[in-house]
Order: C-alpha cells, then structure tokens, then sequence
C-alpha cells in the first residue's frame, strides 16, 4: 500500500507551523503512524542554493532569479530530503505531512511570470518535479489563505520589528500579494482545499482553523489511511 503525501501551503506567516504542530497532535492522539516533513530542509546542505537566495545572494529581489532556477534549488532540496529521509515510509504506506512542497514553487515563482505565462509555467513544473525528480504527488494540498495584511503583521512580530531578519520573499508586501493571487490560481487548477483565515474582517484562532482543516483531512481519509498502517 502506498503511502499518502498531505501538504499544508500558505504565505509567509500564515501560521503553517502552528497548523502543522496540531495536525501533529491530531495524528499522535489517534495512535496514527504518519511522518512531518519540512521544506526547505535547512538543516541539510541540499538547501544551500535555497539560502543563498533568499538570503540575497544572487539579487536583491525575488524576480532577480528567474522562475525556473528558483524552482531547481527548492525541487533539489526535496528530491533530497525524499531519498534520503521519508521516501521508505511513504513506499510502506505511511502518511506524509508535509509543511510545504513543490505547491511553493508556484506560490512563489508564479509572480515573477506574465499571467499568460502561468499555465505553461505550472505545467512545467509539475512535469519537473513529479515525473522528471519523480517525487510523489501531493494527495491533498490545504491552503491557509490568510490576508498578506496579517501575515505582515504577524512577520513583523516574529523578528521583533527587524526588518534585516526578513528574507527576499518575505520584505516585500507587493510581492506576497502577488503570491496570494498565485496560490488561489494554482488551488483553482489544481484542486487545493482552500481554508480562509478570517472571517468578517477578524482572523480565526488557531483552533477555529484547525477544524477545518481537520474535517477536511478526515473527509479525504487519510487519518484513516494512517490508522489502517500502524504497526
């Protein structure tokens, strides 16, 4: 039985991490065999071209990369991370959590492309990544829309007002707007869950959000999917 890849996406400071930590929780608590993952891999020299740029190394801006060796240096750092890391669990039938995924590709890359350029861009990259590095394809990817506006403010307490902490993508409000029309495309084409991260001009808690997403897991079966492979 193979395993299941779940991907959670959003901008920068769309509380991914804190999405991911409950999504966690939830699986431990159901006894669910399951493994999180995280990209980029900073903690592995595969994610040494992905620093160098977002740390500004090859231009100041994102659009001084081009789209596609942009997406080579993250689709490297995964391809790596597969092999060396989660790609036995996932052949054995475990569930994949993945804190982002090739989807940040198009997230991210999208922008730096004419909006006619789009669809030929997505297609490239999904060929790229999913036949060419030949890593799994996503079962279910869940994008955490949250307002650019808040995810500023929430970077900004995150480094404590220090704008030099910031990377390329993250010092620039016009590009992650640009970003945010990005992955409601790529979750149109591509079928994302898309969750909204606020409701009438207020943002939802964190648990309020976690419950959709977990309904929405549930309702895909792959919390049933992890139970069915514990060992």
């Amino acid at each position: 039985m193979m395993g299941k890849l779940l991907v959670l996406e959003g901008l920068d400071g769309s509380g991914k991490q804190t999405q991911t930590s409950y999504l966690c929780t939830a699986f431990q608590t159901a006894q669910a065999q399951y493994r999180h993952v995280s990209f980029p891999d900073y903690a592995q020299p595969s994610s040494a071209l992905v620093k160098m740029y977002l740390q500004g190394e090859f231009g100041a801006s994102p659009q001084d990369v081009n789209p596609y060796a942009a997406s080579s240096f993250y689709a490297v750092d995964r391809f790596a991370s597969y092999r060396k890391f989660w790609k036995k669990d996932y052949d054995n039938g475990m569930v994949i959590l993945a804190d982002r995924y090739t989807t940040s590709n198009l997230v991210y890359q999208l922008p730096k492309l004419p909006r006619g350029e789009w669809n030929a861009f997505t297609e490239w990259l999904l060929d790229y990544e999913y036949h060419r590095f030949e890593l799994p394809i996503p079962d279910l990817t869940i994008f955490l829309d949250m307002p650019p506006a808040v995810s500023e403010s929430l970077l900004a307490k995150r480094y404590h007002g220090d704008e030099q902490k910031k990377d390329i993508h993250e010092k620039s409000m016009t590009f992650q707007q640009d970003c945010r029309q990005a992955a409601l495309y790529a979750a149109q084409k591509l079928h994302w869950k898309v969750v909204s991260c606020a409701a009438g001009g207020s943002l939802r808690t964190p648990q309020e959000i976690h419950a959709e997403v977990l309904q929405i897991v549930r309702e895909n079966g792959l919390l049933n999917q992890a139970e069915t492979a514990k060992v």
